[in-house]
């Protein structure tokens, strides 16, 4: 790629008359820079080291002393943005699929993929998303962070198919369900999740990914936790009081729909930080700190406590002194 190529790519500005014309590669690790590399400078004191592996042209940010005058310096708004219209650029000759997949779909796709080496899991930092797309070898790139997703390309795709498969038997924090052929029973899975498990399946399916269900369990995004009037864990199923530590309100939601037209005689309480609104719940009990949470779960009467945004290792503020043993 020329020099006068990278200036229209990246819209940036040449800061010397530099002695190369051309890069063969680029990066934003300047421990993989090879001679003749493009480097995006992502942090700016990372370009001594990009030079000494032989970067030929620096994109940079800001103020930036030129110390080698044959190398190119590119000077641009933003290295991310240049690097991500670089990529779009070079993925216009490139082989590669984008998927986004929903939080709860993602989840189950982890859980059920037994092996990964056809699948690219994006990380989340630009930086080495970038260099997973350019300098990888994969072709099938998935991840849920949808911005970064629109930077990489825009059209990607969604999982919108599911699986062929439907719920048997449940109860809030169990379910038997048949996909395809196969009944899976008394699975540890909430039973308003099951589609997100379809849509994986479904996928992995469309894209010939070996996967297995057999080991199906509760995700981040819904763990319930049972526990007896000392706040101590025990075995599932032991106790009717139950700890739920979910990331995300709709799953509170549904759950306590599924509670007011499953289970009549559960009570149920929702925790959250201040003005976290819950439909259908006038007024959530709000916390500040694990503290906060702790003394409301000791002072109200529950089945089920829904906690909203806290980790579940807070178990360990509310039994101090006592190993968790479940995480």
């Amino acid at each position: 790629m020329t020099i006068e190529d990278i200036l229209n790519l990246t819209e940036g500005t040449l800061r010397n008359q530099p002695a190369v014309q051309a890069v063969e590669g680029a990066t934003t690790f300047p421990s993989k820079v090879d001679h003749g590399d493009l480097f995006f400078a992502a942090n700016p004191d990372d370009i001594p080291a990009a030079l000494t592996n032989g970067a030929y042209v620096i994109v940079h940010e800001g103020e930036v002393t030129i110390t080698d005058d044959e190398v190119a310096w590119i000077q641009v708004k933003s290295v991310e943005k240049a690097a991500f219209r670089l990529l779009r650029y070079v993925l216009l000759k490139k082989e590669a699929e984008f998927v986004c997949l929903l939080p709860h779909e993602m989840s189950f796709f982890r859980q059920i993929l037994t092996h990964r080496g056809n699948v690219t899991f994006l990380a989340n930092t630009w930086f080495k998303a970038f260099e997973q797309v350019l300098n990888g070898d994969g072709y099938l790139f998935v991840s849920s962070n949808e911005g970064l997703l629109r930077d990489i390309k825009p059209d990607y795709a969604r999982l919108e198919e599911e699986a062929e498969g439907y719920r048997i038997s449940d109860t809030l924090f169990r379910s038997t369900f048949r996909v395809g052929k196969y009944v899976y029973q008394d699975r540890e899975m909430v039973p308003f999740h099951l589609p997100y498990l379809l849509r994986a399946i479904a996928f992995c399916d469309a894209h010939d990914l070996p996967y297995a269900i057999d080991k199906i369990r509760y995700t981040r995004h819904f763990l319930p936790v049972y526990i007896n009037g000392k706040f101590e864990v025990v075995p599932k199923g032991s106790s009717d009081r139950v700890l739920i530590f979910t990331d995300n309100i709709p799953d509170i939601v549904a759950a306590r729909d599924y509670i007011k037209y499953q289970t009549t005689w559960v009570k149920s309480i929702v925790l959250t930080p201040p003005k976290t609104k819950v439909d259908h719940v006038e007024r959530p009990h709000w916390f500040t700190t694990p503290e906060e949470a702790h003394a409301i779960l000791k002072q109200f009467h529950f089945n089920y406590a829904f906690i909203y945004s806290l980790d579940k290792a807070v178990l360990k503020s509310f039994q101090p002194g006592e190993p968790v043993g479940l995480f």
